[in-house]
């Protein structure tokens, strides 16, 4: 197998790379191509694997055609770059016509015939949420006979903008004008508005209790799809990130901030100038320390699934925990308890579909491919365990 990585020298895309290295042998993966427009990111990953396998070249995700070719030579892309160019990476993988995968999910459902017509399969949404958290949520369903709620949450304990693509992802969350900022209630699907719907979640330590918040996430999309006939009423995905970093984006959004309205200054040469006032503020974080560092780190899932069994009303609650990021485990310590706990689950579903043990073709939603025992029992192999508990608290009338 030979696998393509696009954007491949971020930081959670390189734990992948890292994961797929490390637990496979060359008669499993001969070739990992590492791809970025960053060449000195690029290089820094091939530099730090030592492994021969490994190699660097420097590509413009939007030259399609160079592209195109270097993706004929594989057999799987995997896709860490912005939401935004997302689309650009599937549209390209279906005219090489390969297996793919994103950390993202929010585009490229139509080309959904076109993967089914070649025999690939391409999962839009890949790391802890999407990804974990729906085989989280399918774990419980599968285990009820009727489905009333889901509700997803997650805490995303990272800097606000370690990297542009993270930058990126805080500002597509929280725009006041984003219509995908939805819940799915009663049948239909409800927009909300930023910091919509609050409710507190116990999150397991060292992270605990949290107000969150909904955001607009793929799971709302596809569950009901891929639920469709256990009667789901409501689906909910809420995040944090860091309180401090909530607190910011609650006064931007209150003082107006976040619409990122145009203003008129001086340059340097007292030239007036017009600048958004988010873009300004962005750029800020990205040079910054504030921007680029925070107190605690980590990724931490909750999942809970209410419905029916037989006579008796039933609550799944799943969690996760992963090592501990106080350096006490090298591997985990402080931002890359993040990034592996993000990028490990690409590497998982990669290797799950190589193997011949993935279900479907097409662009497939997370929830649909990989038994859910099996790929918890990989995440076990690397440090990440998902807990569940199972309430039964009254009888069906």
């Amino acid at each position: 197998m030979k696998v393509l990585f696009v954007g491949g020298g971020g930081k959670i895309c390189r734990e992948t790379i890292i994961d797929l290295v490390t637990t496979t042998t060359a008669n499993e993966v001969s070739k990992i191509i590492v791809t970025d427009f960053n060449e000195e990111a690029g290089s820094e990953v091939v530099k730090l694997l030592d492994d021969p396998r490994v190699d660097f070249k420097r590509v413009d995700v939007n030259k399609s055609d160079e592209m195109i070719e270097l993706m004929k030579q594989c057999d799987f892309v995997l896709d860490g770059t912005t939401i935004e160019l997302n689309a650009q990476v599937m549209s390209c993988a279906i005219r090489a016509k390969i297996h793919g995968m994103n950390l993202n999910g929010t585009t490229g459902w139509e080309l959904d015939q076109e993967f089914k017509d070649c025999g690939k399969i391409f999962i839009p949404g890949f790391g802890m949420t999407p990804g974990t958290t729906n085989i989280m949520a399918m774990f419980a369903c599968n285990q009820m006979d009727t489905v009333d709620t889901i509700c997803i949450s997650h805490g995303a304990y990272r800097p606000i903008a370690y990297s542009p693509a993270i930058r990126e992802t805080t500002r597509f969350e929280y725009d006041p004008d984003l219509k995908s900022r939805t819940v799915f209630e009663d049948g239909e699907f409800k927009q909300v508005p930023p910091f919509g719907r609050p409710k507190m979640i116990d999150l397991p330590e060292p992270f605990g209790p949290s107000e969150e918040y909904i955001i607009p996430h793929p799971e709302t999309i596809t569950l009901p799809k891929s639920l469709k006939g256990k009667g789901v009423r409501l689906i909910e995905v809420r995040g944090t990130w860091p309180q401090k970093n909530m607190a910011l984006l609650r006064a931007l959004y209150e003082w107006g901030l976040l619409r990122n309205d145009t203003v008129k200054v001086k340059d340097i040469r007292g030239n007036p100038v017009e600048v958004g006032t988010l873009d300004t503020i962005a750029a800020h974080w990205l040079g910054s320390p504030e921007g680029r560092q925070t107190d605690l780190y980590g990724y931490c899932l909750h999942v809970e699934v209410t419905g029916t069994k037989g006579k008796r009303k039933v609550r799944h609650i799943l969690t996760s925990s992963h090592p501990t990021s106080n350096g006490s485990i090298p591997e985990w310590a402080g931002l890359r308890a993040y990034t592996r706990s993000v990028g490990i689950p690409m590497s998982i579903g990669t290797q799950l579909i190589m193997a011949g043990r993935s279900k479907g073709t097409g662009v497939v939603a997370p929830e649909l491919v990989f038994d859910p025992e099996e790929f918890f029992a990989e995440l076990a192999k690397r440090g990440i365990l998902i807990h569940e508990r199972i309430e039964e608290e009254w009888t069906v009338a």
